[in-house]
């Protein structure tokens, strides 16, 4: 049957992202959905799918969306791990994506609307070059327009790699790796939306040069999904806010009553006596009301709804207040000025028994890091489609309810707690030492004690402190400071180390991160519709600058690692063997290495390029683990002089083990340099000799003798000059 009989919406469109051709097709699969996109580049592919409710969700004061990013392990052709051998619980990197699609296209609906929104999309197939993530923003925007709901988009969505000075769009996995820059920007035609970024020590001007260059494809893309839309005959519905008149006239009245009651709150900058103060300003607003008559239009509106428009008003008389004081007064609600950081104090070594610990308190802010020293083999194995296997470092974030006085149950982490997480080891990652260097697995567990804005990069600088406390050899100290924007028409202002409330009634939330020689990561997410390139440079500027006053006080504290680790933190030794010596240490079934490891209590990881590592609590056990792979692995030459084990004897000698595996024979003639009539008046079972490899036949026997080895090679062994005699 013909195609378009089946498929009459069928339609498809063919565009280029740099070098790359993508392929955009609708009509054909998931036609249930409100709008769904099937978008291909190479042999990676994605269903990008949005549903909408026809009616909003009664009794919710937000805009109920969810974005889910959904990894199928067939599009790598690899089953699942685990028992179950299904999908399960999304791994890091696919809640990391879903992150990403998320943050750009939220704040691009129109207020008051409260209907439920879904966007899924499946990574289907997935070659080893091109990364879904960025296709995936693009997709996620395109199935809204196609939906022909209120969103405010479109959005595009780029990653940006710099390889020999130039700039180069959605690189594959390999440039992306030998970059020293992976960006990935969303925004609209004419605003970026979400920036998220790690880079080795790149300049603030170099990242500006990398912003406008992805915004110039994300113009690109915003062209394209105007016209593919345009081509599938979408006409988006309009939203008309049926409660807005009445929702002013509540706004009205809280303004009449609480404005100036609030401006005086918000002009005590200790946190605790303005709570108190809006506490009681909230009192007298409720107060009032339940005075009126149930006959009034503004009471009989609030009791017929299901929402706290109430509460709703209140909180914007606050943020009008708060904004008015930064952008007319130059005053911030705890009495900073603009670019003022909060007192800061670095604390390192506050735990006994753990490898390193930092503390860091910025303000009501304070983080707990701690670093844990694992083995090579302790690294986490990846369970995903991403090409990369295992990790060797590792932060874990948590937040607490207690953190912020309330309680919560524990849970295990969410997406928030995965997102912080990922960002500060983005901007560790490149002052650490190479596995080469520093064989060991680190984790880092960074815990917030008490909250007030900016805790993930509280965890940043705690962390860096617990590392340099641990002794990890760090290339330099690294600091984050969060910047904030207030915005009102062409009026803005950009906010260094913002707190809690600007956070949450402030247009922006800038996280850098990086050393005293550049920037190691970026994250920025906004609540307007998008922000220019010359308020980022202005952000970039103000934040360098306070990132240079947060390291000093981290230096303070602690300049430089240790140079011993922790008398609790495991020893590694590392020696190289040659490959085909990997599998006697190993031995039949790994027999061999089983028994090292009983014997020593050393830990033992082996790479197929030859590299041992052992890892162990006691240096003792650790140093017997060496000793016994290098005598595993010796090879034995003619010449050589060992000190070995008598194992066996017959009527025509002895054998001596030289080392673990390797026996040799030395003949009843070379036992001594007298002559013996049999073996049990030379040697014994037990006995250790030094004896000397006479030859090597071509079937790797080994022939040895007792009585060639000269009175200098016994000195060296620690033994006493043996007098010759002469044969009778």
């Amino acid at each position: 049957m013909n195609e378009q009989i089946l498929f009459p919406n069928l339609q498809t469109k063919t565009f280029k992202i740099g070098d790359k051709e993508v392929h955009l097709e609708s009509g054909r699969l998931a036609k249930a959905a409100t709008g769904s996109v099937l978008v291909r580049c190479d042999d990676t592919v994605l269903l990008v799918t949005a549903t909408g409710s026809e009616k909003p969700r009664p009794g919710i004061d937000f805009f109920p969306l969810l974005v889910d990013f959904e990894e199928r392990m067939y599009s790598v052709g690899r089953l699942p791990g685990g028992y179950l051998k299904r999908e399960g619980k999304p791994s890091d990197k696919a809640t990391l994506t879903s992150r990403l699609i998320d943050r750009p296209i939220r704040p691009l609906w129109p207020d008051g609307y409260r209907n439920d929104v879904q966007v899924v999309t499946t990574l289907m197939s997935m070659d080893t070059n091109i990364q879904p993530d960025v296709l995936a923003i693009f997709g996620a925007s395109l199935a809204l327009e196609l939906s022909g709901l209120p969103f405010s988009g479109p959005v595009g969505g780029v990653r940006v790699a710099r390889l020999n000075g130039e700039f180069i769009v959605n690189p594959t996995f390999k440039q992306t790796e030998e970059s020293d820059l992976d960006l990935v920007v969303a925004g609209t035609e004419d605003s970026i939306m979400m920036v998220e970024a790690g880079a080795d020590f790149i300049a603030e001007a170099d990242l500006l040069k990398a912003l406008s260059f992805a915004h110039e494809h994300i113009k690109e893309q915003v062209k394209v999904q105007r016209e593919f839309t345009a081509q599938c005959g979408v006409e988006k519905k309009p939203f008309v806010f049926e409660l807005e008149a009445d929702v002013k006239k509540v706004l009205a009245f809280v303004e009449e009553l609480a404005e100036k009651d609030i401006f005086t709150a918000y002009h005590e900058f200790d946190r605790v006596t303005r709570k108190g103060l809006l506490d009681a300003a909230k009192q007298k607003v409720k107060a009032a009301l339940e005075a009126k008559a149930d006959t009034d239009p503004i009471k009989a509106f609030l009791l017929a709804q299901p929402l706290d428009y109430l509460g709703e008003s209140f909180k914007k008389v606050e943020k009008r207040v708060m904004r008015a004081m930064i952008i007319d007064e130059g005053v911030r609600a705890d009495g900073r000025r603009n670019e003022d950081i909060r007192p800061i104090n670095c604390q390192t070594s506050i735990l006994p028994r753990v490898h390193g610990s930092g503390l860091f308190t910025r303000g009501n802010t304070q983080a707990l890091s701690v670093v844990t020293l694992g083995s090579p083999g302790e690294a986490q194995r990846l369970d995903g489609v991403d090409p990369a296997t295992e990790k060797r470092w590792m932060h874990h974030y948590s937040f607490p309810g207690y953190s912020v006085g309330e309680v919560k149950p524990m849970r295990g982490a969410g997406r928030r707690e995965i997102g912080h997480g990922a960002l500060v080891e983005r901007g560790i990652l490149p002052v650490l030492p190479s596995k080469e260097a520093f064989g060991y697995t680190i984790r880092i567990n960074s815990d917030i004690l008490e909250s007030n804005g900016s805790t993930s990069m509280a965890s940043t600088c705690g962390s860096t402190l617990a590392l340099m406390d641990a002794g990890v050899p760090i290339k330099a100290p690294v600091g984050g400071i969060a910047m904030g924007l207030i915005k009102e028409g062409d009026k803005s202002v950009v906010l260094s180390d913002i707190q809690g409330v600007e956070d949450f009634l402030g247009d922006m939330d800038f996280k850098v991160v990086g050393t005293r020689e550049g920037i190691t990561a970026l994250q920025m997410d906004i609540k307007i519709q998008g922000i220019s390139v010359e308020i980022m440079k202005t952000a970039l500027e103000q934040a360098q600058v306070g990132r240079l006053t947060i390291l000093d006080r981290m230096t303070a504290a602690i300049a430089e690692p240790r140079k011993e680790l922790s008398p609790w933190a495991p020893r590694i030794i590392t020696l190289t063997i040659d490959k085909d010596q990997i599998g006697t240490i190993i031995g039949p079934g790994g027999k061999m290495i089983r028994s090292i490891i009983d014997e020593t209590g050393a830990s033992i990881d082996i790479e197929d390029s030859g590299l041992v590592t052992i890892t162990s609590v006691d240096g003792e056990g650790a140093a017997r683990a060496k000793d016994i792979v290098e005598r595993l692995t010796r090879k034995i030459e003619r010449g050589q002089v060992v000190m070995g084990k008598v194992v066996r004897t017959i009527p025509i000698g002895a054998f001596v083990e030289l080392f673990p595996g390797k026996d040799g024979m030395v003949h009843i003639s070379q036992l001594s340099p007298q002559r013996v009539q049999a073996d049990e008046d030379g040697v014994k079972v037990g006995d250790e000799v030094l004896v000397k490899v006479v030859d090597i036949d071509e079937r790797g026997r080994i022939n040895l003798t007792m009585k060639g080895v000269s009175d200098a090679e016994r000195a060296q062994h620690g033994l006493e000059p043996l007098s010759a005699a002469s044969p009778n």
